[in-house]
């Protein structure tokens, strides 16, 4: 069964973001994609946070 357009949209959302934080931010703070499945789970969401925590690590490296 497809995903319905909106979590495909999802997805290809989360992925223009990881990207960006891949080419800009130290590495280290993302997990790859493989690791957000085994420490977060498999949910859009899941990506999200992963990817909202590496923001803000980079954040605070930038501030202290």
């Amino acid at each position: 069964m497809e995903a319905p357009e909106t979590i495909q949209n999802a997805w290809a959302g989360l992925k223009l973001v990881r990207m960006a934080i891949e080419q800009t931010c130290p590495a280290g703070v993302l997990p790859s994609e493989e690791a957000v499945l085994l420490l977060y789970g498999p949910e859009p969401i899941h990506e999200g946070e992963a990817l909202a925590k590496a923001i803000i690590e980079t954040v605070n490296r930038l501030t202290r």
